[in-house]
């Protein structure tokens, strides 16, 4: 009796711990998969059309992105014009192209004024004799870009020549930093504008890098008002400094 008692007992304690029967096929489940359907050829198609347009409006916006501060410097200083400034030299509006006009160098060398493009040009135009008006002009221009400082090499002061006349070659070693370039007196005509009742030597003129014609500086200016045509100049490279490039290229400086 007490061993079939013992065993009785044994078998009771053990019974909780016994694990549940397991059910048929427990272990072996088999993986579901989903099998998605392809698009339509419409739907690729349009697809397609949608990222092709996403990329042209992207392109267009890193375009005008990079177009920005050109159109807000000419903005700005041709249209935007608080009632508090005074231009000392006299707007051109609208600005005048770069004549497609053929030049000669000192040197002999052929070239074209829309070479002179790419920079800000402080602009003089007298005959190779070079009168004292004409000798006034050429160390304004000299002294005007050398006090603009480390922003003189954004301007380019050029000499054009309307004659066949020799440059004195006493002038020759104050030239070696200018552009000077033998051109026709009807080809500037047609494009530079004297004041009424004044010649065309008797203006300096200022051209933008894009080769426009777009201030005049008074016919008397001289060393008492030269630091208004440099505000005047300083104004410009402030609202330019992005779209016109600091020195010339090889191609350029031959026309010296």
């Amino acid at each position: 009796m007490s061993g079939s008692k013992l065993l009785d007992d044994s078998s009771k304690h053990a019974a909780p711990d016994a694990a549940p029967p397991r059910p048929a096929g427990h272990g072996d489940q088999t993986l579901g998969l989903t099998v998605h359907s392809m698009p339509a050829p419409e739907q690729a198609i349009a697809l397609q059309a949608q990222r092709t347009r996403s990329g042209r409006w992207k392109m267009i916006a890193v375009l005008l992105v990079c177009a920005a501060p050109v159109i807000a410097s000419y903005f700005t200083y041709y249209v935007v014009r608080p009632e508090g400034r005074r231009n000392f030299g006299a707007l051109i509006e609208p600005p005048r192209a770069l004549p497609d006009q053929a030049s000669v160098s000192l040197a002999g060398q052929g070239g074209n004024l829309k070479a002179l493009k790419g920079q800000w040009l402080l602009l003089s135009v007298a005959g190779g004799a070079c009168d004292e008006a004409c000798r006034r002009h050429l160390y304004l221009q000299r002294q005007l870009r050398e006090s603009l400082g480390r922003e003189r090499d954004r301007l380019d002061w050029v000499w054009l020549i309307t004659d066949q006349a020799p440059v004195p070659d006493t002038l020759l070693p104050a030239l070696k930093e200018a552009t000077v370039l033998r051109v026709p007196p009807a080809a500037l005509s047609d494009w530079l504008q004297a004041a009424s009742g004044q010649q065309l030597s008797e203006h300096l003129y200022v051209v933008d890098p894009m080769g426009n014609w777009m201030l005049r500086f008074p016919a008397d200016l001289d060393l008492s008002t030269a630091p208004k045509a440099k505000r005047d100049l300083e104004r410009l490279l402030r609202a330019s400094a992005s779209w016109d490039q600091a020195g010339r290229e090889a191609g350029p400086a031959a026309a010296r």
